[in-house]
């Protein structure tokens, strides 16, 4: 369409190459991807050793992810000062901590189970107490890595650090799933592991929105389309449910309801 070109090429020619709508079509449909379980992953857990400092930082990594559904380039910029044990919070800061479009927010432990929770607690209590870490210290610090005698390198403890990428937490998940015999699943996949929780437990708009906010969504319609997809065997067992006859229970709609006419009467006196 610019001067110059016009004369020599037809719009029509450039609109080859653009894709059917078919193949648009296959290109941009939804599909099913595989979430670990909650049992799955302290099945992980549980089956980790923990003798080695090392051999606790990665336990509690996993635990820790799946505690607070923390991105996993968020937590390797994690510091020690951003996690309030006695508030059960998450203080990610922007300014030091890499969140997805630079958002600050507080997160919450999530509701997952109190063992998870007490090796998260353990292990920051004892980069306090055991290691002497200060609040700027990472809560999951580097592996200090040294040549031995024979000229081979070997870990050696931790330097304080913070891991420059994400890819030796990817490595220590990947490695734990192995080691316990199940399919590899990514710390993002974590996520949707809560958010399919989160549908089952929460019982109103409000507590569902508290959930969406937790995982550092503004929209609720976020977690819904980008996490919230029913997998097939639920979604099995939900539909031969519906065959049997339920007693109607409207109290959820009318929250919904409520809910809604709330929004709806604040955008008008707005």
């Amino acid at each position: 369409m610019q001067t110059g070109y016009k004369s020599r090429i037809n719009y029509t020619d450039t609109e080859y190459f653009n894709l059917s709508e078919k193949d648009t079509r296959v290109a941009t449909a939804r599909r099913s991807k595989s979430v670990p379980t909650v049992e799955q992953i302290k099945h992980v857990i549980e089956n980790m050793p923990e003798t080695t400092d090392i051999e606790r930082r990665n336990r509690a990594l996993i635990a820790f992810t799946l505690l607070t559904g923390i991105r996993d380039s968020a937590i390797a910029s994690l510091k020690l000062k951003h996690v309030d044990l006695i508030a059960e919070s998450v203080f990610q800061d922007a300014r030091e901590v890499k969140t997805k479009f630079s958002k600050t927010f507080t997160s919450y432990f999530f509701p997952v189970d109190d063992e998870i929770r007490e090796i998260v607690v353990d292990w920051v209590n004892y980069l306090k107490d055991e290691l002497l870490y200060g609040n700027d210290d990472p809560i999951f610090p580097k592996t200090k890595v040294i040549q031995s005698d024979a000229r081979t390198f070997l870990p050696s403890g931790f330097k304080k650090e913070h891991w420059s990428t994400a890819s030796p937490i990817r490595k220590i998940f990947k490695e734990a799933f192995n080691a316990a015999g199940l399919e590899y699943f990514n710390p993002h996949s974590f996520r949707d592991t809560l958010a399919n929780m989160g549908e089952k437990l929460c019982q109103s708009p409000e507590e569902f929105k508290s959930w969406s906010q937790n995982l550092g969504h503004e929209k609720v319609l976020t977690t819904f389309y980008s996490y919230g997809e029913v997998q097939p065997q639920r979604q099995s067992e939900i539909i031969r449910d519906l065959k049997v006859p339920h007693e109607k229970d409207d109290s959820a709609l009318d929250n919904l309801a409520e809910a809604l006419l709330h929004r709806i009467n604040s955008q008008k006196v707005g």
